[in-house]
Parts: C-alpha cells; structure tokens; sequence
C-alpha cells in the first residue's frame, strides 16, 4: 500500500501512528505529497487534494483518515481503532479530535498562507472557540490514554500538532490533557516515532 502524507499532516500523522501501534507499517511505502501543487499525486489519488489517501495494492484510493483507520481494522483479527463495543464512543470522540484537528489546520492556514494585512480575525477567533470548548470537553471526558484506539491517536495527534503550530496554549489552560499525553507518549512510542517525520 502507498500513503500519500506529508510531515507536517497531522492527520497524516493519525495513520501513520495507527499503522506502527498496530504493526502495518512494514506494508506500507509513504510517498510525500502536496496539496498545493497542481498534478500533484495527491490530488490525482484524492479529488479533495487532502491528506491522507492511501492507494492500495489494487489501486483503489482510500480517503479521508478515518476512513484508511476504518479500513486498518480489517486486516487486523478483530477491530482495534473502532471496537466493536465500543464503536459508537470511539466514533464520537475520534470526530471530536478530528474536528479540532480541521480548526487548528484553518487557523495555520488563515496565518501562513493568507497575506498579513488580509489575515480575518473574527475568523481565526471561530475556530479557536472550537478547540477551547473541545478540549474543555476532553478534561472532562478524554479516551483512555493506555488504550491505542482512533479516539486516543487522534487526540494525541492533535494535541502533538497544537504544540507545533501553537494555536492555542493548550499545555497552560488544560494542565490535565498535559498528564493524559504524557500517559499516551510513555505507552506508545509510536507516538515520538512520528514526532520525527512530523
């Protein structure tokens, strides 16, 4: 299989520590892409031209991340990232994370791609209302950081992509999520493997 990502996806990242946490990797080639090239391979595998899509070996294209995570749990012996008793909660909670995780890309993307002068507050301030009341949300409720499924990945990934852009403080005004990835980190270490790529 070929995953079309790119270092800086966070949601890209969501797959690629799902792939190692649950040993696919090693049937996996990633192939760097990029949304803002016409042509691209990434918009030839994915009209929407996002990350991710993964091209299996009939070439069949696979989008968006949750979709690929879905996909993963098939070859495994029993679903992992989606469980069956616990579905509909990991379903709800991993559209939570990926929420936060669309906001944080429109505020990266409204400060670095959109010229300064241009650059619409009032918009910015939108999405980052998203993030506090959803990580408001995971103080409260947050998946079990021990437990590798699409809701933690995800959480860990968008929490991991907060610090690098610096959207939001997340570490200053949500102290508890600060412990929860710090459980998360020293269980999986798939999760400072993609640091690296990251």
């Amino acid at each position: 299989m070929i995953l079309i990502s790119t270092p800086t996806s966070p949601f890209g990242r969501k797959v690629k520590m799902a792939a190692r946490i649950f040993g696919l990797m090693d049937r996996i080639k990633v192939e760097k892409g990029d949304p803002w090239t016409e042509g691209d391979i990434l918009r030839q595998t994915n009209p929407l031209g996002k990350m991710p899509a993964l091209v299996l070996a009939d070439g069949k294209a696979v989008y968006d991340s949750g979709v690929i995570l879905d996909y993963f749990d098939t070859l495994l012996d029993e679903p992992k990232l989606f469980p069956k008793a616990r579905r509909l909660d990991v379903q709800v909670m991993h559209a939570l994370t990926s929420g936060m995780m669309d906001a944080g890309v429109l505020i990266a993307y409204e400060r670095l791609r959109r010229p300064t002068e241009f650059c619409y507050e009032p918009w910015i301030d939108h999405q980052l209302s998203k993030l506090q009341r959803g990580l408001a949300s995971l103080v409260r409720q947050a998946p079990d950081p021990r437990v590798a499924d699409a809701a933690s990945i995800s959480l860990a990934c968008a929490l991991g992509y907060f610090d690098w852009r610096k959207q939001i403080d997340w570490r200053k005004e949500y102290p508890a999520l600060v412990d929860w990835l710090e459980i998360f980190r020293a269980t999986y270490s798939a999760f400072d493997e993609t640091k690296a790529e990251h």
